[in-house]
Protein backbone atom coordinates (compact mmCIF):
# COMPACT_ATOMS: atom_id res chain seq x y z
CA UNK A 1 0.00 0.00 0.00
CA UNK A 2 3.20 2.55 -0.25
CA UNK A 3 4.07 2.12 -3.62
CA UNK A 4 3.22 5.13 -5.76
CA UNK A 5 0.73 4.93 -7.86
CA UNK A 6 1.37 4.76 -11.78
CA UNK A 7 0.34 8.02 -13.54
CA UNK A 8 -0.56 8.87 -17.34
CA UNK A 9 2.41 10.41 -17.16
CA UNK A 10 4.83 6.81 -16.32
CA UNK A 11 3.01 5.21 -19.17
CA UNK A 12 3.58 7.57 -21.53
CA UNK A 13 7.09 7.97 -20.79
CA UNK A 14 7.81 4.01 -20.55
CA UNK A 15 5.83 4.22 -23.86
CA UNK A 16 7.67 6.38 -25.50
CA UNK A 17 4.68 8.97 -26.76
CA UNK A 18 2.61 10.98 -25.25
CA UNK A 19 0.18 11.76 -22.81
CA UNK A 20 -2.23 12.62 -25.13
CA UNK A 21 -1.52 9.34 -26.98
CA UNK A 22 -2.21 7.63 -23.93
CA UNK A 23 -5.36 9.46 -23.17
CA UNK A 24 -6.56 8.84 -26.69
CA UNK A 25 -5.71 5.02 -26.24
CA UNK A 26 -8.42 4.93 -23.76
CA UNK A 27 -11.15 7.25 -24.89
CA UNK A 28 -10.68 7.95 -28.83
CA UNK A 29 -8.36 4.97 -29.78
CA UNK A 30 -9.62 5.49 -33.29
CA UNK A 31 -7.29 8.15 -33.33
CA UNK A 32 -3.65 5.99 -33.24
CA UNK A 33 -3.14 3.11 -35.01
CA UNK A 34 -4.05 -0.59 -33.72
CA UNK A 35 -0.17 -1.20 -32.86
CA UNK A 36 0.37 2.09 -31.18
CA UNK A 37 -2.99 1.55 -29.09
CA UNK A 38 -1.93 -1.92 -28.30
CA UNK A 39 1.72 -0.64 -27.39
CA UNK A 40 0.45 1.56 -24.53
CA UNK A 41 -2.22 -0.95 -23.22
CA UNK A 42 0.20 -3.61 -23.04
CA UNK A 43 3.03 -1.10 -21.33
CA UNK A 44 0.04 0.84 -18.54
CA UNK A 45 -1.09 -3.27 -17.97
CA UNK A 46 2.49 -4.37 -16.91
CA UNK A 47 3.02 -1.00 -15.14
CA UNK A 48 0.05 -1.20 -12.93
CA UNK A 49 -2.02 1.87 -14.08
CA UNK A 50 -5.15 2.55 -13.05
CA UNK A 51 -7.79 3.04 -15.90
CA UNK A 52 -10.92 4.64 -16.49
CA UNK A 53 -12.96 6.33 -14.00
CA UNK A 54 -11.15 4.62 -11.00
CA UNK A 55 -7.86 6.78 -12.25
CA UNK A 56 -9.68 10.09 -12.67
CA UNK A 57 -11.27 9.63 -9.34
CA UNK A 58 -7.99 8.51 -7.43
CA UNK A 59 -5.54 11.01 -9.21
CA UNK A 60 -8.26 13.95 -8.01
CA UNK A 61 -9.68 11.95 -4.94
CA UNK A 62 -12.66 14.33 -5.82
CA UNK A 63 -15.14 11.36 -6.56
CA UNK A 64 -15.83 11.68 -2.85
CA UNK A 65 -17.06 7.94 -3.11
CA UNK A 66 -16.08 5.04 -1.57
CA UNK A 67 -17.45 1.28 -3.45
CA UNK A 68 -18.39 -1.59 -1.84
CA UNK A 69 -16.82 -4.49 -3.78
CA UNK A 70 -19.87 -6.83 -4.23
CA UNK A 71 -19.59 -10.70 -4.83
CA UNK A 72 -22.88 -11.40 -6.51
CA UNK A 73 -25.69 -9.34 -8.50
CA UNK A 74 -27.16 -6.19 -6.13
CA UNK A 75 -30.46 -8.11 -7.16
CA UNK A 76 -28.65 -11.17 -5.34
CA UNK A 77 -27.28 -9.34 -2.55
CA UNK A 78 -30.31 -7.64 -1.14
CA UNK A 79 -31.83 -10.89 -1.06
CA UNK A 80 -30.02 -11.20 1.71
CA UNK A 81 -30.71 -8.69 5.10
CA UNK A 82 -26.94 -9.03 6.14
CA UNK A 83 -26.02 -6.13 3.59
CA UNK A 84 -28.44 -4.01 4.49
CA UNK A 85 -27.59 -3.63 8.39
CA UNK A 86 -23.54 -3.64 7.01
CA UNK A 87 -23.96 -0.41 4.48
CA UNK A 88 -25.90 0.76 7.74
CA UNK A 89 -22.64 1.36 9.00
CA UNK A 90 -20.91 2.06 6.16
CA UNK A 91 -23.98 4.73 5.35
CA UNK A 92 -23.67 6.22 8.31
CA UNK A 93 -20.39 7.20 8.16
CA UNK A 94 -20.57 8.64 4.40
CA UNK A 95 -23.35 10.85 6.16
CA UNK A 96 -21.02 12.00 8.73
CA UNK A 97 -18.35 12.52 6.73
CA UNK A 98 -19.74 13.76 3.49
CA UNK A 99 -19.05 10.22 1.25
CA UNK A 100 -21.36 8.66 -1.15
CA UNK A 101 -21.64 5.00 -1.39
CA UNK A 102 -21.32 3.41 -5.25
CA UNK A 103 -22.25 -0.51 -5.08
CA UNK A 104 -19.86 -2.41 -7.38
CA UNK A 105 -21.33 -5.42 -8.47
CA UNK A 106 -19.44 -7.98 -10.64
CA UNK A 107 -20.25 -6.36 -14.72
CA UNK A 108 -21.09 -8.96 -16.82
CA UNK A 109 -20.01 -11.10 -14.24
CA UNK A 110 -16.76 -10.42 -14.11
CA UNK A 111 -15.40 -8.17 -11.32
CA UNK A 112 -12.12 -7.68 -12.72
CA UNK A 113 -14.46 -5.74 -15.35
CA UNK A 114 -16.21 -3.66 -12.69
CA UNK A 115 -13.47 -2.66 -10.90
CA UNK A 116 -12.03 -0.23 -13.65
CA UNK A 117 -15.18 1.39 -14.43
CA UNK A 118 -16.12 2.19 -10.17
CA UNK A 119 -15.59 6.38 -9.97
CA UNK A 120 -14.41 5.66 -6.29
CA UNK A 121 -11.45 6.80 -3.85
CA UNK A 122 -11.14 3.07 -2.85
CA UNK A 123 -13.09 0.45 -1.96
CA UNK A 124 -14.62 -2.03 0.77
CA UNK A 125 -14.64 -5.46 -0.40
CA UNK A 126 -16.43 -8.41 1.31
CA UNK A 127 -18.03 -11.64 0.75
CA UNK A 128 -14.70 -12.54 -1.45
CA UNK A 129 -11.34 -14.67 -0.28
CA UNK A 130 -8.22 -12.72 -0.78
CA UNK A 131 -6.38 -14.74 -3.08
CA UNK A 132 -9.01 -14.23 -5.60
CA UNK A 133 -7.72 -11.88 -9.33
CA UNK A 134 -10.03 -8.71 -8.45
CA UNK A 135 -8.56 -8.68 -4.85
CA UNK A 136 -5.38 -8.96 -6.14
CA UNK A 137 -6.13 -6.51 -9.18
CA UNK A 138 -6.97 -3.55 -6.66
CA UNK A 139 -3.65 -4.40 -4.26
CA UNK A 140 -1.48 -4.47 -7.34
CA UNK A 141 -3.18 -1.06 -8.35
CA UNK A 142 -2.54 0.54 -4.65
CA UNK A 143 -5.80 1.62 -4.46
CA UNK A 144 -7.23 2.33 -0.56
CA UNK A 145 -8.64 -1.09 0.29
CA UNK A 146 -10.41 -2.08 3.44
CA UNK A 147 -11.35 -6.05 3.23
CA UNK A 148 -14.36 -7.56 5.54
CA UNK A 149 -14.27 -11.01 6.94
CA UNK A 150 -10.82 -11.49 5.31
CA UNK A 151 -10.10 -15.21 4.05
CA UNK A 152 -6.54 -15.37 5.34
CA UNK A 153 -3.85 -13.00 6.78
CA UNK A 154 -3.26 -9.82 4.26
CA UNK A 155 -1.30 -6.83 4.81
CA UNK A 156 -3.71 -4.42 4.36
CA UNK A 157 -6.43 -2.86 6.99
CA UNK A 158 -9.46 -5.67 7.59
CA UNK A 159 -12.38 -5.72 9.87
CA UNK A 160 -13.63 -9.49 11.10
CA UNK A 161 -15.36 -10.97 14.04
CA UNK A 162 -14.25 -13.61 16.20
CA UNK A 163 -16.33 -16.23 15.98
CA UNK A 164 -15.21 -19.50 16.37
CA UNK A 165 -15.76 -20.63 19.98
CA UNK A 166 -19.12 -19.54 19.68
CA UNK A 167 -20.37 -21.09 16.37
CA UNK A 168 -18.27 -24.22 18.16
CA UNK A 169 -20.54 -24.03 20.88
CA UNK A 170 -23.71 -24.02 19.26
CA UNK A 171 -22.61 -27.15 17.11
CA UNK A 172 -21.62 -28.54 20.77
CA UNK A 173 -25.13 -27.55 22.55
CA UNK A 174 -26.87 -29.32 19.67
CA UNK A 175 -24.50 -32.72 20.30
CA UNK A 176 -25.34 -32.21 24.14
CA UNK A 177 -29.35 -32.44 23.54
CA UNK A 178 -29.15 -35.46 21.88
CA UNK A 179 -28.36 -34.65 17.74
CA UNK A 180 -26.46 -37.25 15.92
CA UNK A 181 -28.07 -37.12 12.31
CA UNK A 182 -26.71 -33.42 11.81
CA UNK A 183 -27.37 -31.32 8.27
CA UNK A 184 -24.79 -28.53 7.31
CA UNK A 185 -26.22 -25.34 4.97
CA UNK A 186 -22.83 -23.80 4.11
CA UNK A 187 -22.75 -20.45 2.32
CA UNK A 188 -22.01 -21.60 -1.06
CA UNK A 189 -18.30 -20.74 -2.12
CA UNK A 190 -17.91 -21.57 -5.92
CA UNK A 191 -14.34 -22.26 -5.43
CA UNK A 192 -13.96 -25.59 -3.60
CA UNK A 193 -16.40 -28.44 -3.44
CA UNK A 194 -14.19 -30.51 -0.74
CA UNK A 195 -14.96 -28.26 2.87
CA UNK A 196 -11.04 -28.86 4.01
CA UNK A 197 -10.25 -26.26 1.31
CA UNK A 198 -12.94 -23.68 1.96
CA UNK A 199 -10.96 -20.40 2.95
CA UNK A 200 -13.19 -17.09 4.97
CA UNK A 201 -16.07 -16.90 6.94
CA UNK A 202 -17.28 -20.36 5.11
CA UNK A 203 -13.85 -21.77 6.23
CA UNK A 204 -13.66 -20.59 9.90
CA UNK A 205 -17.19 -22.04 10.80
CA UNK A 206 -16.73 -25.02 8.80
CA UNK A 207 -13.63 -25.43 10.87
CA UNK A 208 -15.70 -24.67 14.06
CA UNK A 209 -18.10 -27.36 13.34
CA UNK A 210 -15.72 -29.89 12.84
CA UNK A 211 -14.32 -29.22 16.59
CA UNK A 212 -17.45 -29.50 18.06
CA UNK A 213 -18.03 -32.83 16.06
CA UNK A 214 -14.79 -34.31 16.93
CA UNK A 215 -15.52 -33.68 20.35
CA UNK A 216 -17.84 -36.59 20.14
CA UNK A 217 -15.99 -38.35 18.13
CA UNK A 218 -18.02 -37.58 15.10
CA UNK A 219 -17.08 -36.30 11.54
CA UNK A 220 -18.40 -34.74 8.41
CA UNK A 221 -17.15 -37.89 7.00
CA UNK A 222 -20.11 -39.90 8.53
CA UNK A 223 -23.44 -41.00 6.94
CA UNK A 224 -24.79 -39.29 10.09
CA UNK A 225 -23.72 -35.67 9.31
CA UNK A 226 -24.97 -33.62 5.59
CA UNK A 227 -23.15 -31.05 4.13
CA UNK A 228 -24.57 -28.81 1.41
CA UNK A 229 -23.25 -25.60 -0.06
CA UNK A 230 -26.28 -23.37 -0.58
CA UNK A 231 -26.30 -19.84 -2.21
CA UNK A 232 -27.30 -17.15 0.81
CA UNK A 233 -30.52 -16.65 0.58
CA UNK A 234 -34.20 -17.92 1.74
CA UNK A 235 -34.64 -19.83 -1.69
CA UNK A 236 -30.84 -21.50 -0.53
CA UNK A 237 -32.65 -22.63 2.61
CA UNK A 238 -35.33 -23.99 1.22
CA UNK A 239 -33.61 -25.60 -1.03
CA UNK A 240 -31.38 -27.52 1.61
CA UNK A 241 -33.93 -28.59 3.47
CA UNK A 242 -35.82 -30.01 0.35
CA UNK A 243 -32.65 -32.32 -0.21
CA UNK A 244 -31.68 -33.12 3.08
CA UNK A 245 -35.33 -34.24 4.18
CA UNK A 246 -36.28 -35.51 0.54
CA UNK A 247 -33.50 -36.78 -1.41
CA UNK A 248 -33.79 -40.47 -1.19
CA UNK A 249 -30.21 -40.53 -2.44
CA UNK A 250 -29.65 -39.42 1.23
CA UNK A 251 -29.28 -42.01 3.82
CA UNK A 252 -29.91 -40.37 7.18
CA UNK A 253 -32.73 -37.30 7.54
CA UNK A 254 -31.61 -34.58 9.70
CA UNK A 255 -32.45 -33.86 13.53
CA UNK A 256 -31.01 -30.97 13.04
CA UNK A 257 -29.85 -28.40 10.98
CA UNK A 258 -27.22 -25.90 11.31
CA UNK A 259 -26.97 -23.33 9.04
CA UNK A 260 -24.16 -20.83 8.11
CA UNK A 261 -26.39 -17.76 8.20
CA UNK A 262 -29.90 -16.56 9.29
CA UNK A 263 -30.85 -16.00 5.71
CA UNK A 264 -30.72 -19.75 4.91
CA UNK A 265 -31.51 -20.78 8.50
CA UNK A 266 -35.33 -18.90 7.44
CA UNK A 267 -35.26 -20.84 4.24
CA UNK A 268 -34.91 -24.03 6.07
CA UNK A 269 -37.48 -23.09 8.72
CA UNK A 270 -40.13 -21.72 6.28
CA UNK A 271 -39.14 -25.01 4.20
CA UNK A 272 -39.21 -27.26 7.11
CA UNK A 273 -42.85 -25.94 8.26
CA UNK A 274 -45.11 -26.30 4.72
CA UNK A 275 -43.82 -29.79 4.78
CA UNK A 276 -46.02 -29.97 7.91
CA UNK A 277 -42.70 -30.61 10.76
CA UNK A 278 -42.73 -29.16 14.21
CA UNK A 279 -39.45 -26.95 14.73
CA UNK A 280 -38.11 -27.91 17.52
CA UNK A 281 -40.24 -31.13 18.18
CA UNK A 282 -39.31 -32.87 14.41
CA UNK A 283 -36.28 -30.70 14.13
CA UNK A 284 -33.85 -27.90 15.27
CA UNK A 285 -32.48 -25.26 13.29
CA UNK A 286 -30.00 -22.56 13.58
CA UNK A 287 -28.55 -19.73 12.28
CA UNK A 288 -25.89 -17.29 12.22
CA UNK A 289 -26.43 -13.48 12.16
CA UNK A 290 -28.59 -12.07 14.63
CA UNK A 291 -30.88 -10.71 11.54
CA UNK A 292 -34.17 -9.01 13.13
CA UNK A 293 -36.06 -11.26 11.12
CA UNK A 294 -34.75 -14.14 13.46
CA UNK A 295 -36.35 -12.39 16.87
CA UNK A 296 -40.13 -11.92 15.28
CA UNK A 297 -40.08 -15.40 13.10
CA UNK A 298 -41.72 -18.57 14.89
CA UNK A 299 -40.09 -20.06 16.44
CA UNK A 300 -37.50 -17.51 17.22
CA UNK A 301 -34.17 -18.57 15.84
CA UNK A 302 -31.01 -19.76 17.86
CA UNK A 303 -27.94 -18.32 16.15
CA UNK A 304 -24.81 -16.62 16.68
CA UNK A 305 -25.29 -12.65 17.11
CA UNK A 306 -22.87 -10.87 15.01
CA UNK A 307 -22.09 -7.09 15.28
CA UNK A 308 -22.77 -6.22 11.76
CA UNK A 309 -23.81 -2.60 10.91
CA UNK A 310 -20.90 -1.79 13.59
CA UNK A 311 -18.43 -3.86 11.23
CA UNK A 312 -19.67 -1.62 8.05
CA UNK A 313 -18.99 1.24 9.98
CA UNK A 314 -15.75 0.60 11.33
CA UNK A 315 -14.66 -0.45 7.63
CA UNK A 316 -15.75 2.80 6.25
CA UNK A 317 -13.73 4.68 9.50
CA UNK A 318 -10.78 2.73 8.14
CA UNK A 319 -11.65 3.65 4.41
CA UNK A 320 -11.64 7.14 4.78
CA UNK A 321 -8.68 7.49 7.32
CA UNK A 322 -6.45 5.63 4.18
CA UNK A 323 -7.79 8.14 1.62
CA UNK A 324 -7.03 11.07 3.76
CA UNK A 325 -3.53 10.83 4.67
CA UNK A 326 -1.00 10.21 2.80
CA UNK A 327 0.15 6.61 1.94
CA UNK A 328 2.34 4.77 4.65
CA UNK A 329 1.23 7.43 7.35
CA UNK A 330 -1.00 4.94 9.22
CA UNK A 331 -0.21 1.32 10.22
CA UNK A 332 -2.21 -1.72 8.54
CA UNK A 333 -5.39 -1.97 11.44
CA UNK A 334 -6.74 -5.31 11.69
CA UNK A 335 -10.14 -4.84 13.97
CA UNK A 336 -11.74 -7.81 15.98
CA UNK A 337 -15.25 -7.92 17.01
CA UNK A 338 -17.12 -10.46 19.28
CA UNK A 339 -20.15 -12.10 18.59
CA UNK A 340 -22.23 -14.51 20.86
CA UNK A 341 -24.31 -17.50 21.19
CA UNK A 342 -28.18 -16.62 21.54
CA UNK A 343 -30.87 -19.23 22.44
CA UNK A 344 -34.31 -19.24 21.34
CA UNK A 345 -36.81 -21.67 20.77
CA UNK A 346 -35.72 -23.23 17.31
CA UNK A 347 -33.68 -25.75 19.37
CA UNK A 348 -34.78 -28.78 21.09
CA UNK A 349 -33.69 -32.39 22.58
CA UNK A 350 -33.41 -34.41 19.37
CA UNK A 351 -36.64 -36.51 18.50
CA UNK A 352 -36.97 -39.89 20.64
CA UNK A 353 -36.77 -42.79 18.31
CA UNK A 354 -36.33 -40.88 15.34
CA UNK A 355 -32.69 -42.08 13.97
CA UNK A 356 -34.81 -42.03 10.16
CA UNK A 357 -33.73 -43.45 6.81
CA UNK A 358 -34.73 -41.66 4.25
CA UNK A 359 -37.64 -43.94 2.58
Amino acid sequence: MNVRRVTIKDVAEKANVSKSAVSFAYNDPSKLSEATVEHIMQTAEEMGYVRSATARALRTNSSNALGLLLPQGIDTILQNPYYSLLIQGIGQVCQSEGYTLMLVPPLRGSMLKAIPTAAVSGFIICGLEAERAEVVEILNKHVPVVIVDPAQSINVPTVEVDDEHDFEDLVDRLIDLGHRNIGIAAIETKSHTDYPRWQGIVGRRMASVVRALKKHNLSPEDKEITVIETPCTYQGGADVFNKMWNDTNLEYRPTAIVSFSDIIALGVLGAAQQQGLRVPEDLSITGYDDLPLSTICTPRLTTVHQPITSKGRLAAESLIEQIRFDEGALPVSHKKLGTALIVRESVGAAPLNKDRKST
